[in-house]
């Protein structure tokens, strides 16, 4: 089983197929690598795709300790993914809770970002909802940690941002809630208090945004409320961003709607390397 080690010793678990531009996929809380399987089919025809499990998501390392988690520490491991695969720049594809942590790759590693793309970004970050986001991450981490895997993941499942994708697809969806259900519940509990419930907001990181100089695609589902806003803020705030709104859809987006996402994706990847991303304001 392929594993980097991470600066602490944390190893994590990855999965690549394909050759040419590299692209990494950073997956969201309630999921792992195999959230980007449909990413990983398509593009490895023409890409070298990586997807790994971030800690505390099996088969990767599961630090019992808080202070091995945080948004800083998730940072840091997307670079050790891209160092010990001996890749200086990469394309860097984040959903939801990875999406913030490719955000932060960009705004401190610029130079190892070909691209960055939010998918499904914003959750917890509006201020005017910021307290009662916290007080619900605490509430989460509570769940995972006191009630049966099955049970909590089951209940997570269901939040109201990822109904779409149930009415849609029961087949994808109960793959999707089989997959969550196979996580540590240690590491989920311990990723909700110390990552999300810790992580800096989209409007506390305006000011690196707005200097942001990494080509940016966001993307999201027009039924994904807590992402909204965020998303909104995202394209206003970074010059170099481009929005895609996908409608009828949830948060769910690398598998409820696979084929939007990529044929977004293959635009931004196509522009970037043909030096036309944001030509048009280069010419304002």
């Amino acid at each position: 089983m392929p594993t980097i080690t991470a600066s602490d010793g944390t190893r994590l678990h990855y999965e690549e197929s394909g050759r040419g531009v590299p692209i990494v996929f950073v997956h969201e809380f309630a999921g792992d690598h195999r959230s980007f399987e449909p990413q990983m089919r398509f593009f490895s025809r023409s890409h070298r795709c990586i997807a790994f499990d971030a800690r505390g998501y099996l088969p990767s390392d599961v630090p019992e300790a808080p202070e091995a988690y945080g948004q800083d520490t998730a940072r840091d491991d997307v670079v050790a993914v891209l160092d010990g695969l001996g890749l200086e720049k990469a394309h860097i594809v984040g959903h939801s809770m990875g999406a913030y942590t490719a955000l932060h790759v960009a705004i401190h590693d610029p130079g190892r970002c070909l691209s960055v793309a939010a998918i499904g970004c914003g959750w917890g970050s509006n201020p005017d909802e910021r307290e009662e986001r916290a007080a619900m991450c605490t509430d989460i981490a509570h769940m995972f940690r006191e009630e049966p895997m099955a049970e909590a993941a089951a209940k997570y499942a269901r939040y109201p941002m990822r109904k779409p994708f149930e009415a849609k697809d029961p087949r994808g969806f109960a793959e999707f809630e089989k997959t969550l259900a196979d996580h540590s519940a240690t590491g989920l509990a311990l990723t909700m208090s110390q990552v999300q419930g810790r992580r800096p907001t989209l409007w506390d990181m305006e000011e690196p945004l707005s200097r942001l100089e990494v080509p940016l695609l966001v993307i999201v589902g027009d039924e994904d409320d807590p992402c909204l806003d965020g998303s909104l803020f995202l394209k206003r705030a970074a010059p170099m961003a481009a929005l895609v709104v996908i409608p009828r859809s949830g948060h769910t987006l690398t598998l409820e709607e696979p084929a939007a996402v990529n044929a977004a994706l293959a635009d931004l990847f196509r522009a970037v390397a043909d030096g036309a991303w944001m030509a048009h304001r280069r010419e304002m």
